[in-house]
């Protein structure tokens, strides 16, 4: 019994229930070993009390952060306070970004009258500052307390002093009530941009690839948005760990995808016969994944890449982009320092921190410090690879809303970090060791899962005000039209598995949703932006609704909307959900062609991977697809009728168009027919998988300028492009 009520103090969960109807019980090793990452020692009953009655008697008069929303009610934490407490708000800093430089937001005016820095609220139950009086009865329901002064949107401090003298600080993150919404009926593409090789690619997809498609696609099909994989920096090795889902650095992106011609200093290289040696053997890479069925390899391009940026990194440059430099150094701060410095470090240790010198474990080690030092020209050079990949992203947005994009380039949050990378090295503090993230037991798979990705302790992060979060936040959105966040479930909860146990053995852990999606609304509200959360598969009651009041939308996948609570049949178009993405796939789900014909159930049984036989599985495949069809014909969305793969796949999207959802997504694949998935989950060197180009319906890899000149894809277009209203003739009116 004290064991659980431990964990409950520190939102970690003892049971949970994988359906309505059933609830498992979580083992007490699991718990202790949990508890143990969070810093509480509960290895025996007299740990457990100990701990149990330090935490029962702390009294906190504020909570480490505190969240309030524009317009809503204060949370009991401050609309509870004793009466004559006194409250300050200490606004945050007006040079960051989203603020106007050299001046505090307007709403501080009436504040900062008072006292500078700090800006005094108001008492509860005695007259606030500007006369106003005190309440004479509780604030009615959605409103504030009249002594209440919202401060600007922000991240600020809240002070607070007790009438018997008691006092607290704590964050304080004012938020606006919801993220912004993109138009209504918006569609575009969804694309792994490693996959996306065009004429000019050095053996993989790169910014200006995607800068290409971004404005192709705005001008010629009228698409609102290209949605990408995340483009995080990887952890370098041989072979680099291809999955864009387990990086190195959730903060800052990889050069590898840079477009390294469209550099300003690459003209400027004096080199040139080193340079076009590096052009020609990118080029044979290209030709070997394009033409001889060679998979797309990280690592050699890199190590073309590399030698041609060192060579670039030589140029000096313009006082006008040595400003702009200095600027980036600035802006991102010591981030950005011990970002390089890992890259310089692993360059001469290895990419795994755990196995470097001890005194450079440390990131503000003494020995780490001489590093830093004997290393600064390297760590120059991988902080000017950062910059330069920004400026590229940034470009590729302006491409896209120069095209007339409502959105723009939609990036991508992996949910997790690789243990042995730089974000773990920089920011160890704040990561709970030993443990991994992953999924409990489910329908669809009964031995639970474990990625491999430590999680962020939610303790660390509230004493912290959510500063890591933040940041993280702050580097994707600068350049990004909207946000796609994996498992978007994981601002609520996480599944933690201790280390060398399985996935079966781990227990969820809490976080403060409130405080997580506030810092999420504020920081997409300041950079414009508009959020999509991956919501597929197991949810807790009341997540979907959380994310849906703060205008987050979610993720819906054609192939698994039923009415499950009624009777399971394919869900109407007029009944799925407004605010969301509809697709009808996606890069871990088969291609919609393989689905149609069956060919990843043949796949999945050639690997080994089927839980039935492969009659059993094409028979059930076949079911499920012959219903989505049927609905499709009754609806008069497949006028072909039945044996035309390209009229069904129309047909899939003409019925996505259909629905209310605000964004609908095509896989970039199945503009071509392409068969393969991306990504195969439950294989590891089974399955190639990150490293497939796009191709056709044959399987042969297709170029970016082939895909744009695509007859199939064109003809898919046409049944998401907005149809423009009849100009009636002269003398006629129209109806």
């Amino acid at each position: 019994m004290g064991l659980s009520r431990l964990a409950a103090l520190h939102g970690v969960a003892t049971s949970y229930s994988p359906s309505p109807d059933v609830t498992v019980s979580v083992p007490d090793d699991t718990v202790i070993a949990v508890l143990a990452a969070l810093g509480v020692d509960a290895g025996t009953p007299a740990d457990v009390r100990k701990c149990l009655a330090a935490a029962e008697s702390r009294s906190r008069l504020l909570p480490p952060t505190v969240v309030v929303w524009a317009g809503e009610p204060l949370p009991p934490a401050l609309a509870g306070l004793p009466p004559g407490s006194t409250v300050t708000v200490e606004p945050e800093p007006s040079d960051l970004p989203g603020h106007p430089a050299g001046r505090p937001p307007a709403p501080l005016s009436m504040r900062a009258r008072a006292a500078a820095p700090a800006a005094p609220v108001a008492s509860p139950g005695e007259a606030a500052p500007e006369a106003v009086p005190a309440p004479e009865a509780p604030p009615a329901p959605g409103e504030a307390p009249a002594w209440w002064i919202p401060p600007p949107h922000g991240v600020h401090r809240v002070h607070v002093r007790t009438p018997d003298n008691r006092r607290a600080t704590a964050t304080l993150v004012a938020a606006p009530p919801r993220v912004p919404q993109p138009p209504e009926g918006t569609h575009g593409f969804l694309v792994q941009l490693y996959s996306l090789l065009s004429a000019r690619s050095w053996g993989m997809g790169d910014l200006g690839d995607l800068a290409d498609l971004a404005v192709w696609a705005g001008r010629s099909v009228g698409s609102g948005f290209v949605q990408v994989n995340p483009l995080h920096a990887a952890v370098p090795g041989k072979p680099t760990d291809p999955s864009p889902y387990r990086p190195s650095s959730r903060r800052f992106p990889d050069p590898v995808h840079l477009h390294v011609e469209s550099i300003p200093e690459y003209g400027h290289v004096r080199d040139r016969a080193t340079l076009d040696d590096l052009r020609q053997d990118a080029a044979a890479l290209s030709e070997a994944v394009l033409n001889k069925g060679a998979l797309i390899d990280r690592d050699a391009v890199w190590e073309l890449k590399r030698q041609a940026l060192e060579l670039v990194a030589q140029v000096p440059l313009t006082p006008g982009r040595r400003a702009d430099y200095c600027d980036f150094l600035a802006e991102q701060g010591q981030a950005l320092e011990d970002h390089g410095l890992w890259c310089a470090l692993a360059e001469v240790h290895g990419p795994d921190w755990h196995t470097w010198p001890e005194a450079l474990r440390d990131p503000r080690s003494p020995g780490t410090a001489r590093a830093r030092s004997e290393l600064l020209d390297r760590v120059d050079f991988h902080c000017r690879l950062a910059w330069l990949t920004a400026t590229q992203l940034a470009a590729a947005q302006r491409s896209a809303e120069d095209a007339g994009m409502a959105v723009g380039i939609v990036h991508d949050l992996a949910v997790g970090v690789h243990p042995a990378g730089a974000d773990t090295w920089s920011q160890q503090e704040a990561f709970a060791h030993g443990m991994s993230v992953g999924a409990p037991p489910d329908a669809f798979n009964a031995r639970g899962q474990d990625w491999g990705l430590p999680p962020w302790r939610p303790d660390v992060l509230a004493a912290t005000g959510y500063a890591a979060y933040r940041g993280l936040l702050r580097g994707l959105l600068a350049h990004a039209g909207a946000l796609r966040i994996d498992h978007v479930m994981g601002l609520f909860r996480l599944w933690w598995v201790p280390e060398g146990r399985p996935p079966t053995d781990g227990t969820y852990v809490a976080y403060d949703a409130e405080a997580m999606l506030a810092v999420l609304v504020l920081e997409a509200h300041r950079a414009g932006t508009s959020v999509v959360g991956e919501d597929l598969g197991t949810v807790a009651p009341g997540v979907r609704e959380a994310l849906a009041r703060r205008g987050v939308l979610g993720t819906s996948v054609l192939w698994f909307e039923r009415d499950w609570e009624g009777d399971g049949r394919p869900l109407a178009p007029e009944k799925w959900r407004r605010d969301c993405l509809a697709t009808a796939t996606t890069h871990d789900l088969p291609s919609t062609a393989a689905r149609l014909t069956g060919d990843h159930v043949t796949l999945r049984h050639r690997l080994g991977l089927l839980t039935r036989s492969l009659e059993e599985e094409l028979t059930a495949d076949l079911t499920d697809t012959a219903e989505w069809l049927a609905l499709l014909a009754r609806l008069r969305m497949l006028p072909e009728g039945d044996g035309d793969e390209e009229a069904a796949v129309r047909a899939v999207h003409r019925f996505l168009r259909r629905t209310p959802a605000r964004m609908a997504g095509v896989w970039l694949p199945d503009t071509v027919g392409d068969r393969r998935p991306q990504n195969l989950p439950g294989t590891w060197d089974q399955y190639p998988n990150w490293r497939l180009p796009i191709a056709d319906a044959e399987g042969h890899p297709v170029t970016l300028e082939e895909i744009t000149a695509s007859p199939r894809l064109h003809a898919l277009m046409e049944v998401l492009r907005p149809r423009k209203p009849r100009t009636a003739p002269p003398g006629e009116r129209r109806p």
